[in-house]
Order: C-alpha cells, then structure tokens, then sequence
C-alpha cells in the first residue's frame, strides 16, 4: 500500500483492518469506519498504548469518564487497560483512522541459522 486513501475497499457492514507495519513493540494500522460504533457492553481494552489520528471523516470515543470529538488531523492518546468506545462515525462517508499500537508484541523475530 502506498496511499492511505486509494482504492478504499468498502467499510458500511464492518470496520476494515489493514496492518501497515508490525514490528516488536509496535503496530500501525489503517482502519475504515461507516457508522460502526463500540457496543456498551463490549469496551475496547488492551494492554499496550494506543494512539490514533483520523484522517478522514468523523467519529466520538468515550474513555476515562470523557468523551472526545474528533475531526481530521485530530489525535487521541489512550493508554494500556483503558476502557474505550467509539460512540459515533459519520454513516454517510469513511472515517479513516491512523493507529499506533506502543509496546504491543509483535511478530517474532526471525531466526537466522549458522
């Protein structure tokens, strides 16, 4: 992939998760959202940082008692065991998520043989 907003495939029945890099220690995805939003009962948590810039669109994420609106060029830091929603995108148009996974375990290094 060479351009976060080429060839979009289509986001309205499910968010779309594309892995852009995956290092240990670090993550970087593209996500696409169209009206999708966190059930109440089913919080995201994980147990690394995460940091997110929309790039596209228009979304709502509740955490830590707050909620924060976030249009283009918008950032939000959330950090590890943090229970967070997303509490709107934009049904009418893609939101484009960028988003930094810090200190999650990535893939195992390779091996090289003697």
């Amino acid at each position: 992939m060479t351009n976060l907003f080429i060839d979009l495939p289509e986001a309205i029945t499910a968010e779309v998760f594309t892995t852009l890099l995956d290092r240990p220690g670090c993550r970087l995805e593209r996500i696409l959202s169209q009206g999708q939003t966190t059930p109440p009962e089913a919080p995201y948590q994980q147990p690394h940082d995460e940091w997110v810039l929309l790039l596209a669109g228009a979304a709502r994420v509740a955490l830590e008692g707050r909620e924060v609106a976030l249009r283009p060029g918008d950032t939000l830091f959330i950090p590890a065991h943090t229970e967070h929603w997303v509490t709107y995108t934009d049904p009418a148009v893609i939101s484009v998520w960028l988003a930094v996974h810090i200190g999650e375990a990535g893939p195992p290094a390779a091996q090289v043989s003697a």
